[in-house]
């Protein structure tokens, strides 16, 4: 869609795919202005407009049933691009453009340009607009799913879920809370933690992938409402970190393909439904040991294959023949309480790895092409940096 009155012009792309995520990109004179502006404004206004009148005139919209502008931006990417002369930005990094004459200006393209594509194309308007009142209705379960979850699981009551091991502290910057997977390996950190300022939540089986699930789904899903719950702080929209009950979210799963796949699904979640956890640097990823290194009466663990080669030759250093026994940690619930907490809980010895987003728009597309519905983008991810893996068979 282009459009150029008077010494201004705008350009805007826009394409829809099955996913349930919202991703724009907007620019004035080729700068890129991340905290968008009026360009951003009039475009949200025009298309959710657009949509709603379509739907009305031919009968696919009821009476009241609008849909919402997030409702229509639901798996939508967009690129919108404007040229003015006298471009004005707000803010200290001068990332948000202000001319108000810019939201007229793309509301204009926006609402002419996709109006008369829309009527020449009523199957892909059709398409479009079955899915924002797809995403309409799964908003309003998701609400009603919320109200029950509340009440199931006592987030009005304060009542705890009965997997977390909770520790004595309230105070949430002393707090932290270990997600491990499996009863077993929670049995090991509910025995071996320091129940001072140390919680546990168990928790069961590989978590829903919420990449391809609405918020609905996720309300109602038993593996996450406990976390939810737990963390105190709400998901989405109402995610309140002031009422976060813990200010170190460790993420403790095994060391191996399987904790993998279990740790990309939970930084998913947290990604899609607590950011604020990640800017703020709340989450971490446990480091467990691979390896534990016996000489007679000596032990030691080894956190990558390097260390386990260099403590066995030093081990072996007054003695080259003696023999050092190599066993490699299957996974935490084969750890005994003390080994857990000496190698991965303890603070004094311990080495937690902070999960941070340094570029978000990248981590999102990442998480999209690893946990989407599209198979060609991943199979091409994977072939291209499959030299890269290793222990794959571990």
């Amino acid at each position: 869609m282009t459009g150029s009155p008077g010494a201004a012009a705008g350009e805007i792309a826009v394409l829809y795919n099955d996913g349930y995520n919202e991703f724009m990109l907007s620019f004035a004179n080729d700068v890129r202005t991340p905290e968008g502006g009026m360009h951003e404004t009039g475009f949200k206004t025009a298309l959710t407009r657009v949509l709603n009148n379509y739907g009305l005139k031919n009968g696919i919209i009821k009476g009241d049933d609008k849909v919402s502008g997030d409702d229509c931006r639901e798996g939508i990417t967009a690129i919108i691009s404007v040229k003015l002369t006298d471009a004005q930005f707000e803010g200290q990094t001068k990332a948000k453009l202000g001319n108000a004459y810019i939201r007229t200006l793309v509301d204009q393209i926006v609402n002419d340009q996709l109006t008369t594509f829309f009527e020449e194309h009523p199957a892909i308007a059709k398409a479009v607009l079955d899915k924002a009142m797809m995403a309409n209705r799964a908003r309003e379960a998701a609400r009603k799913a919320r109200e029950s979850i509340r009440r199931k699981t006592g987030l009005e009551s304060g009542q705890m879920p009965d997997k977390l091991q909770d520790c004595n502290e309230r105070n949430p910057e002393l707090c932290e809370i270990y997600i491990v997977e499996g009863d077993s390996a929670a049995g090991s950190a509910i025995q071996g933690r320091d129940s001072r300022f140390q919680a546990i939540l168990a928790m069961w089986g590989k978590m829903l992938n919420v990449e391809k699930a609405r918020a609905d789904k996720i309300y109602g899903n038993d593996k996450l409402y406990p976390l939810i719950v737990a963390l105190g702080a709400g998901i989405g929209d109402e995610f309140d970190l002031e009422k976060l009950r813990y200010h170190k979210v460790v993420i403790m799963s095994d060391a191996d393909v399987d904790g993998a796949h279990i740790r990309t699904l939970l930084l998913t979640f947290f990604f899609r439904y607590m950011r604020p956890l990640i800017e703020n640097g709340y989450v971490y990823s446990a480091v467990p040991p691979l390896y534990k290194l016996t000489r007679g009466r000596t032990t030691k663990v080894a956190y990558s294959d390097e260390q386990r080669d260099m403590i066995s030759s030093q081990m072996r250093s007054d003695n080259p023949n003696a023999k050092v026994d190599i066993s490699r940690f299957k996974g935490l619930g084969e750890m005994d309480p003390h080994e857990l907490w000496e190698t991965t809980m303890d603070p004094e010895k311990r080495t937690l790895r902070r999960i941070t987003l340094e570029d978000a728009r990248r981590a999102d597309e990442i998480f999209t092409v690893l946990m989407g519905e599209q198979v060609e983008p991943r199979k091409e991810w994977i072939e291209r940096n499959a030299k890269y893996a290793v222990n794959i068979d571990i």
